[in-house]
């Protein structure tokens, strides 16, 4: 799932919130040194009111004049200007009020001009002050593993305009006009060429790709107005550069055609499919179905995705996924104390077993099952492949499984034992629970597949790796032990993440807990 970012005020709330903490301490020194009192103006009725009041017109210019937008690049000269606007806007406001309600003779005008004063200079210095660390919060956090399409001659002054504080980092490059598959540039190694790059983004951790053409002419942009599909002018236009930059290469002919045969416009189909988030730099702006135009590397570009949250909606999820992972966190302890020695009679061993599986975008984790097999149960897997339900071996269920733990054949009859139990009643999920609360899955998304089917998926069935796996998902409610056909699995996850809302996640949690008690195992 596409994490967009912040727009508009929203984005620096941060300052935002400093601000409101700037003025209220302006109004208490103001009101000490005013009223000559050594009490906090909170204690008299009257200036407590005025204090709630700054605080809501503090905020309300900050979000009506958007004072606070491009803060983090505004200079010493230009942060004093638009502090003293800010704070001049906040005083007419007051004193607009105070006019209106007629109750301007009840406040010391002596206080209200120092509130002005301090909040000017404590707000300036408060916003300077929170710079170098949201600088060096952004260095410091975790940013999305970004592959750079773009043409060498562009690549350093695309690097360049890449700020600390930007949430990205580029991973890795793919060089528009010939393939320098090996090669480190400027720091940024060169992961594939144009015709290898899709299987490498299909394969490897990869969370957006920026495509930065080599040029658009104004011929170009202006032919674009008369395409009510922007895609098909993007489409378009990165064919005939890709053809443009091949010629250009001077290399000898007959590698050419063949390095014609793969353009940016079918790297960006692949994407698509992969449902990997495309950012395309355009020298114009127009949006299509979820499309929309965004910041990214100091570039303004067009970015196309499956789906996309925003942060608030991702703060919800995690709150939700974090009060869930506690409660599922302490049952799973209960039940590995309950079944554990159950399983060391019946098959000594670990417990707990982990796997390494492909997460959100391909990133791999380990994740906790209680052990309902037998130690050996991967190296027998190949020998009962052929028994596999779900063609193509995407994916691996067997009607009646040996290497579960107590299953055995007596007298010609198929006889099960704890593992089949603790599977049937989705025992064996509940540590999953830990990697939730470590974020490496949610409550409800995709399940994750092992790295042996991941290495078999079309560039489709990537998608399924959008969002963050989870315990639960669509296709788990919609009858997980009857579906056997693969495509139709993607089919049902793609659907979850195109139209992921928070509301869909509850409806999925709700039909799950349901369908435990039922014992369908929907987990």
């Amino acid at each position: 799932m596409y994490k967009r970012n912040n727009q508009g005020w929203l984005k620096h709330w941060d300052f935002i919130l400093l601000d409101v903490f700037a003025l209220q301490l302006a109004f208490v020194l103001a009101y000490m040194i005013g009223q000559h009192s050594s009490f906090l103006p909170y204690t008299s009725p009257l200036y407590r009111s005025l204090a709630v009041l700054l605080v809501v017109v503090d905020i309300f210019i900050s979000v009506l004049f958007n004072t606070m937008h491009n803060v983090m690049k505004r200079g010493l000269y230009l942060e004093a200007a638009q502090t003293v606007k800010h704070s001049l806007l906040v005083l007419l406001v007051i004193a607009l009020y105070m006019f209106s309600m007629q109750s301007g003779d009840a406040y010391s005008r002596i206080t209200i001009y120092l509130t002005t004063f301090f909040h000017i200079l404590i707000g300036y210095l408060i916003r300077q002050a929170w710079k170098p660390m949201v600088r060096k919060i952004g260095r410091n956090s975790r940013k999305a593993a970004m592959i750079l399409v773009a043409d060498e001659p562009q690549v350093p002054k695309i690097l360049e305009r890449l700020s600390a504080t930007d949430d990205v980092e580029y991973t890795g490059l793919v060089l528009i006009n010939r393939d320098g598959t090996g090669e480190t540039i400027k720091g940024i190694p060169v992961v594939a060429g144009l015709g290898t790059a899709a299987d490498y983004i299909c394969r490897e951790w990869v969370d957006e790709v920026f495509v930065y053409p080599a040029q658009i002419t104004d011929i170009e942009v202006q032919r674009s107005q008369f395409y009510d599909n922007i895609e098909g002018f993007i489409y378009d236009s990165y064919k005939d550069f890709s053809r443009k930059e091949y010629k250009a290469d001077a290399e000898p002919e007959g590698q050419v055609e063949e390095k014609g045969e793969t353009t940016v416009a079918d790297l960006i189909e692949a994407c698509r499919q992969m449902a990997v988030p495309v950012h395309i730099r355009l020298p114009f702006s127009h949006i299509g179905e979820r499309s929309f135009i965004e910041k990214v590397g100091g570039y303004n570009v067009l970015t196309t995705a499956a789906n996309y949250a925003t942060p608030l909606q991702l703060a919800i999820k995690r709150t939700i996924d974090i009060l869930g992972g506690i409660v599922g966190s302490v049952i799973a302890l209960v039940v590995i104390a309950v079944v554990g020695p159950k399983i060391r009679r019946e098959s000594p061993g670990p417990v707990l077993f982990r796997q390494t599986r492909i997460g959100q975008n391909g990133k791999r984790f380990q994740m906790y099952k209680v052990r309902s097999m037998y130690l050996d149960a991967e190296e027998r897997k190949k020998e009962l492949m052929e028994k596999n339900r779900v063609a193509g071996g995407m994916m691996f269920k067997l009607d009646w499984d040996p290497r579960i733990i107590g299953n055995k054949i007596v007298d010609g009859r198929q006889v099960t034992g704890i593992g089949e139990k603790i599977r049937s009643g989705s025992w064996d999920e509940w540590p999953q629970f830990f990697n939730i609360l470590r974020g490496q899955m949610s409550l409800v998304g995709t399940r994750p597949p092992t790295v042996d089917e991941w290495e078999k998926y079309k560039y489709h069935h990537r998608a399924r790796l959008a969002t963050k796996p989870g315990l639960t998902g669509m296709w788990q409610v919609s009858g997980r032990s009857k579906i056997t056909d693969f495509e139709e699995v993607v089919r049902l996850d793609t659907e979850y993440i195109n139209h992921w809302s928070v509301g869909l996640d509850i409806r999925i949690l709700l039909k799950t807990v349901r369908a435990v008690f039922k014992k369908d195992g929907a987990m």
